[in-house]
């Protein structure tokens, strides 16, 4: 390789980290920055705040059910494509919910949005790891996380100014201005040829089947789990459509096993690498989304803070993912991913005992300095998880296994906050209470109830941290075939 080769490589690789990093910030601040606007779209358009929290249930099952089909897609017929074509419809999508006249025409926009967002969601690590060299890899994954990190620390603040000043409508509409900034700087930075390199584009066949079956089987796992429509746990609808999942997913993997084309190749699961690691993924996931699903409810529901002061304490975790995520990317390129992977599962065991430990009346810099800790946690062991999953995959699969690991990160999360919702529940049921978690501290003896119920499901949470610990302790990562 020449000097000006080398040169050229290390210019590109930043040009492109500038033009997928923008539309990580925007995708992940137009995700979080919905949920402090649901009270204003609600009394705008005169529905519940259950009925408004559709905007958000919508476009993560949208997200969901497409990241996997469209990561394969874009193996097929280019990054670079389903990059710009995603940026396109997730800006029409911010466009047509900032101009919807009705409820059901915005629940419609935010559907096209989700469906741009995973579009353009599904192929960014996959860019990312193609642009940056393959001794870069952490590097490259790191900087992906650092910009997650950065759009959701930005969210509160951006829609706190916002929404002073202006209406929220303006929240989607001001999306335009980066969303317009990544697809210029994609449309001249972005190199397909690149990106995609040797990829056996239109020779290979999509995989249709495949794609329904795993849209179908995605969105109803979900849709079970999360429980949207206020079901009985325990009543038949619940059962027939927990069975209908797992025939569709037992469909799925007869199918994907079956066909000379398929859309995620199963047999990556018979390299231990890859099945160690998307599984130490997937609990690592379960456990870190506690804070995120608890914490405002004691912050703000049982201490009686305000929302700006809890915001403050969760933004100290983002700065914690983003700052590990930096470190241990860069670090475990020149170190190996095991050490990094091993450090940050056991301080994430470590504070989530110590949020375990903690009562109704802990310091809060205690509260706000273990909120850092556990990001720089999170931090530690996601990047270095996901190179190693990814590395242990050919560049032509770069799109559908970088999708893949998001998908895994969605459903972790998912069954997370399911696993979390019914302990604290269970918890106060059996202490005699029946109450919403946002009316605890208007209930008197409640408030002792949740601190139980917070308490187990941190221990919980820190049950999962140790079993990823122990997958991680068994993997043994190995450079990616290129």
């Amino acid at each position: 390789m020449t000097a000006a080769t080398s040169v050229d490589d290390n210019s590109y690789k930043w040009k492109a980290f500038g033009a997928v990093g923008l539309f990580f910030v925007t995708a992940v601040l137009a995700f979080a920055m919905v949920f402090l606007a649901l009270p204003s779209i609600a009394e705008e358009f005169g529905v519940s705040l259950a009925s408004a929290s559709w905007v958000v249930i919508v476009h993560a099952l949208t997200i969901s059910a497409l990241l996997l089909p469209m990561g394969r897609l874009a193996d097929l017929i280019g990054r670079r494509r389903i990059h710009l074509l995603g940026l396109t419809v997730f800006g029409i999508g911010a466009l047509l919910v900032a101009l919807s006249p009705t409820f059901g025409t915005l629940i419609a926009a935010r559907v096209v949005m989700a469906v741009g967002d995973a579009m353009a969601q599904s192929v960014g690590t996959g860019i990312l790891v193609s642009a940056f060299p393959p001794h870069e890899r952490g590097k490259a994954i790191g900087l992906q996380t650092t910009s997650v990190a950065v759009g959701a620390a930005a969210a509160p603040i951006f829609t706190g100014l916002i929404l002073e000043v202006l209406p929220w409508r303006a929240l989607f509409a001001l999306l335009l201005i980066p969303v317009a900034l990544s697809l210029i700087a994609g449309v001249v930075f972005l190199d397909e040829e690149r990106l995609s390199g040797a990829t056996p584009r239109v020779r290979t066949p999509f995989d249709p089947v495949g794609a329904v079956l795993s849209v179908a089987a995605v969105v109803l796992l979900v849709v079970v789990i999360n429980n949207p429509f206020g079901i009985v746990w325990v009543s038949l609808p619940t059962l027939v459509m927990g069975v209908v999942s797992m025939a569709l997913f037992a469909a799925f993997v007869r199918w994907e096993l079956a066909t000379e084309a398929p859309m995620l190749e199963l047999r990556f699961f018979t390299n231990s690498v890859f099945a160690l690691g998307v599984a130490a993924r997937f609990v690592g996931f379960m456990a870190s989304t506690t804070i995120y699903i608890l914490l405002p409810v004691f912050l703000v529901s049982f201490r009686q803070m305000s929302e700006a002061k809890a915001g403050l304490v969760l933004f100290l975790n983002s700065v914690g993912l983003g700052v590990a995520a930096q470190v241990a990317g860069r670090l475990s390129d020149r170190f190996g991913t095991r050490p990094f992977m091993l450090v940050g599962y056991a301080a994430m065991a470590a504070t989530s005992l110590g949020f375990a430990a903690m009562g109704g009346g802990s310091a809060l810099w205690l509260i706000a300095l273990i909120s850092l800790l556990n990001g720089l946690a999170v931090g530690a062991w996601n990047v270095p998880n996901n190179a190693t999953i990814i590395g242990s995959v050919s560049s032509a699969s770069y799109g559908v296994v970088g999708a893949f690991t998001n998908l895994t990160r969605n459903v972790g999360n998912v069954f997370g906050q399911a696993v979390v919702a019914a302990v604290v529940t269970g918890v106060m049921l059996s202490r005699g209470f029946d109450v919403p978690l946002d009316e605890i501290g208007a209930v008197a003896g409640s408030g002792a109830a949740f601190v139980d119920g917070w308490r187990a499901a941190f221990t919980v949470s820190a049950v999962f941290s140790v079993i990823g610990l122990g997958l991680a302790v068994v993997i043994r990562p190995r450079n990616a075939e290129v």
